[in-house]
């Protein structure tokens, strides 16, 4: 996962959110500031009237368009703070800037002005962050103090008590979706960045709204981080410890990785069903609270019965901070888990809507995820999602992975992975491959110019790209933190054990190092700043999903073959369709929200299983076997993301026709991402049409899935 902010319009819309950790007593109030109804403009329609015609008398009537559209724009955001009629009137005469050199400069000055201002508060909150995200250590309580500081939260404030976001708003167009849509493909890069400039202004939210949404999701990143399950300390019925001494998996992406990494074992398949009711258990809240990252005790998932643990060793006491060996007395250790993975989420909906009423174009967040950040209308995303888990395609793929593995699917076969080569690898092979090669993190960076060499980038281009990025060791499963100012790095996170890098470190950081490098080239070396970055978060995790997809290739494992194209579109399409599901449930449940945003954390979970529930008994039990399960749910994302999970499923569908654009261009893969990743920050279509000469769409990769099917089947 990308944790970025790429430009100055980011931090304006989320206030520094996945940036921030929120203090312990405002988390346990859970309740948002204040809201307003949306304040209407201060200046009346004929004092506008009045600015427009004294500027047209200055300026000519070939400016009329741009004055009637920046004093409008001007206007709808104007407060009485702002001053009276007679100061806007004063305001407009003296900031419009006519076409010519003047308003060239003054573009110039403003992109050079927001790198700065939205550069500098990346990194800044990156450096406040440390204690909380980097593993050095136990994280002390003043790790929390300093990353739920927000140095960025006034930023919106003082750029508007100050008038500065007024001039970009009286002399840049805002642009809605539809006219990106419509106009946008014949637009010039310098267009491009004169809506991108105004669309920081788009909006006025408050500081103390923009602060409490971040401090929401940084507090559900906190409890996220920190949930994690030692796996030797499960218990089967007969009493039998399925995992090894000292394996602690973060829940859901250490616990999904060792499930898929088992296929791969004779005698997997218990440790498989085992994990899948540990997935239960941690989305119907029934988790016992005393077994969540503490190893002093043993839990049977199936019984839900906890005993007190017979041994310890010291690097699990170690590694989950704790000194004593001896468990705490509790009255009844199996006592489930308050709701505290709904109350999260509920934090993060009640501070995400209370931005609401400032958003007048955007009413609900749900509308300002798809047409402010990802510039794809919902009912586009949601019908993306569905072609794909509609397709008869999903019932010959399960039969072939039900063939493939011998015998009838079981709810846990969605995360099937034989289609991939390391399918036929170990873990345990895998891991210590990765491990004697990365037994730090430093290693691993020392690495990277090879990796980037291999992976067809010149050296010097390898290079260049390896020394802007900066690999530390994470406390969480691993992220990137993108540079948003050219004279900044690209941090890469991924967790780096005792031993060193296992696999899923590995692979981990194979993907991030992906967002790095598209961080890299989109910031540093990218001709407009304010167009730093791609299109929207599935993007950015379409061009990792490139880089992870040759991670085996990276350790000499693997080479092409005459299946390779198959199995990758087989693999695609499975991966596509979970990972779909897991999506439609997020915006369901967020459209549940909003029906019920007084719900309390446990009618939230109610509603969550139900619709978890209802989404697999539609599109997956039919092909798996088993109804009413709970799985898509379990994604940790779905509680300090804020709907970020449909990223993923839409990272599929790019990367896919990413993929299929890069075996048949002109250049070497290197050459090609640099290319599609200084393209910046244009809507997808545009993107997508100019990266591989067509719209987005889910019609290739069934297409390919029918071809695969096909030969693999013959």
């Amino acid at each position: 996962m990308p944790v970025q902010v790429r430009s100055l319009s980011a931090l304006l819309v989320l206030g520094g959110a996945l940036l921030m950790v929120v203090t312990p007593a405002r988390a346990a109030a859970g309740e948002p500031p204040a809201v307003a109804a949306t304040p209407a403009p201060a200046i009346d329609a004929a004092t506008a009237e009045a600015a427009v015609a004294a500027l047209v008398a200055a300026h000519g009537e070939a400016e009329r368009g741009r004055i009637e559209r920046g004093v409008e724009q001007v206007r709808r955001l104007w407060r009485p703070e702002d001053g009276d009629a007679a100061a806007f009137a004063a305001f407009v005469a003296a900031e419009y800037v006519p076409r010519g050199d003047l308003l060239d400069a003054t573009f110039e000055r403003f992109e050079f002005a927001m790198e700065r201002i939205g550069g500098y508060m990346t990194s800044l909150n990156r450096d406040l962050r440390r204690g909380a995200d980097l593993d050095l250590g136990p994280m002390l309580p003043l790790d929390r103090r300093l990353a739920g500081w927000s140095p960025d939260a006034h930023v919106s404030d003082d750029l508007y008590a100050t008038k500065i976001a007024f001039v970009a708003l009286l002399n840049f167009p805002l642009t809605t979706l539809p006219e990106k849509l419509a106009a946008g493909p014949g637009w010039t890069r310098r267009q491009w960045a004169e809506t991108r400039l105004a669309g920081n202004f788009d909006s006025r939210v408050p500081a103390e709204v923009n602060q409490r949404f971040g401090e929401a999701l940084t507090d559900a990143d906190s409890y996220i981080s920190g949930y994690n399950v030692f796996m030797h300390h499960l218990v089967d019925d007969e009493g039998h410890r399925l995992f090894p001494e000292g394996l602690r998996l973060i829940s859901h992406w250490g616990l999904r990785d060792e499930l898929k990494a088992r296929y791969a074992d004779a005698d997997g398949l218990p440790r498989q069903r085992m994990i899948q009711q540990v997935f239960d258990r941690i989305v119907r809240q029934e988790i016992p609270a005393a077994v969540i990252d503490d190893p002093r005790w043993d839990w049977n998932p199936y019984s839900n019965a906890v005993t007190v643990a017979a041994s310890v060793p010291a690097g699990e006491l170690a590694a989950a901070g704790i000194e004593a060996a001896t468990p705490p007395a509790v009255a009844d250790p199996a006592a489930r888990e308050p709701d505290e993975r709904y109350r999260h989420w509920k934090d993060v909906f009640t501070a995400a809507a209370a931005a609401d009423p400032y958003s007048p174009d955007e009413p609900t967040f749900i509308d300002r995820r798809f047409d402010v950040d990802r510039e794809i209308p919902e009912a586009e995303v949601e019908a993306l999602f569905e072609s794909v888990l509609s397709s008869p395609l999903g019932r010959r793929t399960g039969a072939l992975v039900a063939q493939r593995l011998g015998r009838p699917l079981e709810p846990f076969d969605i995360w099937y992975v034989g289609f991939k080569p390391r399918g036929s690898h170990s873990e345990a092979s895998l891991d210590a491959l990765t491990e004697a090669r990365y037994p730090s993190a430093d290693a691993y960076a020392a690495d990277i110019p090879r990796l980037l060499t291999d992976l067809g980038f010149t050296p010097e281009k390898a290079a260049f790209v390896a020394g802007h990025i900066v690999v530390e060791p994470s406390r969480g499963a691993g992220h990137a933190f993108g540079a948003a100012r050219r004279d900044d790095d690209a941090h890469l996170r991924t967790r780096v054990g005792p031993h060193g890098m296992d696999y899923k470190g590995y692979n981990i950081a194979i993907h991030e190092m992906g967002h790095n490098v598209e961080q890299v080239f989109g910031v540093t070396t990218i001709d407009h700043t304010l167009l730093q970055g791609v299109p929207n978060t599935a993007f950015t995790e379409a061009l990792a999903f490139t880089f992870q997809n040759r991670d085996l290739e990276l350790l000499g494992l693997e080479g092409p073959g005459a299946e390779a194209d198959d199995l990758a579109a087989l693999d695609t399409f499975w991966s596509c369709r979970e990972i779909a599901g897991v999506a439609l449930v997020d915006m369901r449940v967020w459209r549940w929200l909003y029906a019920h945003p007084t719900a309390s954390p446990a009618e939230l979970r109610g509603a969550v299983v139900e619709i978890a529930q209802a989404v697999w008994n539609d599109y997956f039990a039919p092909i798996l076997g088993q109804r009413d399960q709970t799985l898509l749910a379990v994604y940790s994302h779905m509680i300090d993301g804020a709907m970020y999970t449909p990223d993923y499923p839409l990272g599929h569908l790019i990367a896919f026709q990413i993929e299929q654009h890069f075996e048949h261009a002109d250049q070497p893969f290197g050459a090609e991402f640099e290319r599609v990743a200084r393209l910046g920050r244009l809507t997808p279509d545009a993107w997508m049409r100019q990266a591989v000469g067509g719209p987005l769409s889910a019609q290739p990769l069934l297409d390919a899935t029918a071809a695969a099917l096909d030969h693999v089947t013959e």
